[in-house]
């Protein structure tokens, strides 16, 4: 038996091995790059091997780094099922279909640019040639509906007569809806056939709800070898959920490789009992500016995590009573999928929240934005309020407008919540927000570019750590360490290179057996 290590491999983003024995090929996650456009066409663009190949996929969690490749799968003649737990199977239920809607709206900008650059560029007499008799000044007004929607079927019959080349989604929302007929949920610590000879056990790994550490069980040449594989593992005592598993049943804890995350492999976050109070200056010195907060949130598990605390604040009033709102339809979906899975919190939330008849996700001052229109409305908002908007690495969604409007304000802040990846505009106002800030403040604000126009950040950004959903250097090995686990070998994956190779240092000096795998290396079992 081997393992093959296809995507976040010294990397972040884009979750994808594969195991295969005699009889079975196991593929544990299916994500997406997320980074630069470019780049993530080249290396989303085609699986690295045949679907029909494929005997099963187990999701460690839903987050669309992890799952939101499955769709080119299901429509590439995949004949297993996916496998995950059922918190996992009811959020990709909405994350799919939105990450198919997303790419569905890219290809079509991008679509609009080339037609329009081309019509652009050559002369009205050429264009009365081609059959296309229209003015300059009204190629604009022929392309676009009103400001925000495009005439896609005249920009995609223009494109077919003139021979351009179209982009084209990775896979449709109609794809991505039948790619959630493949799913199957399953609670945690149920044994699972799902190849021949081999099993698998989902463990609570505490990074969202539904999150699963996975053990795999097989048996090949009267042997049993056992791979486990960490997802990614979360933080301890945070709120909501439980904490990582640390007790495995007996049959699963000789683990032969460890496929383990490095996220933060050198780095250390703030402490949990910081986050509340932290939060709570952030706020209060927000208000007496008179500013507004922006929050780049992912839609699932930060946002809800965000709600949650915010409800403890204003219910014990240690900060204003400012208007909160989640403009983010998918948020707002995921929340109540939250909302369904009860049985997933820890006993805090039981003890904080449900047993005294309350939601902890809604409180009076929240609002959850649908419509487009609202979103606008609320661009323009001069009362010091709250956005919690996707996306949570600022490379699309709604946030990108709320900063177009709200970046170059002083008394506004940017508050950044989670992991920014390399090459992202998240990553980017982070960096250049935090520089900014060691300066003093003084000189010119940074420049930031997005939605095609430059604007200056002048807006104060914070980074609050402690809201990551991933285990830091130490609660990772907290968990290897601490855990009933006797783990012969690790991989080190789902890390930016310089992470991973510190983790993997650090577990040698620990006295693991540690290793940093190449994109496409197979590693023997």
């Amino acid at each position: 038996m081997y393992v093959t290590f296809y995507g976040a491999v010294r990397e972040v983003t884009g979750s994808m091995h594969l195991i295969t024995t005699e009889n079975d090929r196991i593929l544990m996650d299916c994500g997406l790059f997320q980074g630069h456009r470019k780049q993530s066409a080249e290396k989303n663009g085609i699986l690295p091997f045949d679907p029909q190949i494929i005997t099963t996929v187990v999701l460690s969690h839903a987050h669309i780094d992890h799952s939101g490749r499955v769709p080119m799968l299901t429509k590439g003649n995949f004949n297993g099922r996916i496998i995950c737990t059922r918190a996992t199977a009811a959020a990709c239920h909405y994350l799919l279909p939105d990450s198919a809607h997303i790419q569905e709206s890219d290809s079509d900008y991008l679509n609009y640019k080339t037609l329009r650059t081309f019509l652009s560029q050559i002369k009205p007499s050429n264009r009365r040639k081609m059959g296309i008799d229209i003015k300059t000044r009204e190629i604009k007004r022929l392309l676009k509906k009103n400001r925000h929607s495009l005439e896609t079927d005249i920009i995609n019959d223009l494109m077919e007569k003139l021979q351009l080349q179209r982009v084209q989604p990775l896979y449709t929302k109609a794809e991505a809806q039948e790619a959630l007929t493949y799913f199957d949920g399953y609670p945690y610590r149920y044994p699972l056939s799902i190849g021949t000879n081999t099993t698998c056990s989902m463990y609570d790994a505490g990074h969202i709800l539904g999150s699963a550490i996975t053990v795999f069980r097989v048996q090949e040449n009267g042997r049993e070898l056992i791979v486990c594989y960490s997802g990614d593992i979360g933080r301890f005592d945070k709120p909501i959920i439980r904490d990582p598993t640390l007790i495995f049943r007996e049959e699963d804890r000789d683990v032969d490789l460890m496929i383990m995350e490095s996220t933060y492999g050198n780095r250390i976050h703030d402490p949990v009992q910081n986050l509340k109070p932290q939060l709570k200056n952030v706020l209060i010195d927000n208000y007496n500016r008179g500013g507004s907060v922006l929050i780049p949130s992912f839609a699932f598990g930060r946002t809800q995590e965000l709600l949650y605390v915010l409800h403890e604040l204003y219910d014990r009033a240690e900060v204003p009573k400012i208007d909160v709102y989640v403009d983010s339809p998918l948020a707002t979906n995921l929340t109540r999928v939250f909302g369904e899975h009860p049985e997933l919190y820890d006993q805090q939330s039981h003890a904080t929240f449900l047993e005294n008849d309350q939601n902890p996700f809604s409180f009076d001052k929240v609002r959850f934005v649908q419509s487009v229109e609202e979103s606008m409305s609320l661009n323009r908002e001069k009362k010091p309020h709250i956005v919690i908007a996707a996306s949570g690495m600022c490379e699309s969604g709604r946030i990108l407008h709320h900063l177009r409007y709200k970046m170059h304000n002083e008394n506004n802040t940017i508050l950044i919540v989670g992991f920014m990846a390399q090459n992202t505009l998240g990553r980017r106002i982070l960096e250049k927000g935090e520089k900014y800030e060691k300066l003093g403040r003084n000189g010119p604000p940074p420049i930031l570019r997005l939605l095609n126009k430059e604007y200056p950040l002048k807006a104060h950004v914070i980074n609050l750590g402690g809201f990551s959903a991933h285990g830091d250097r130490n609660e990772m090995q907290r968990f290897l360490k601490e855990s009933n686990l006797r783990i012969k070998k690790i991989a080190v994956v789902h890390g930016e290179e310089d992470q991973s190779f510190s983790f993997s240092r650090g577990l040698e000096e620990e006295g693991f057996r540690a290793m940093v795998p190449k994109v496409g290396e197979s590693v023997s079992v």
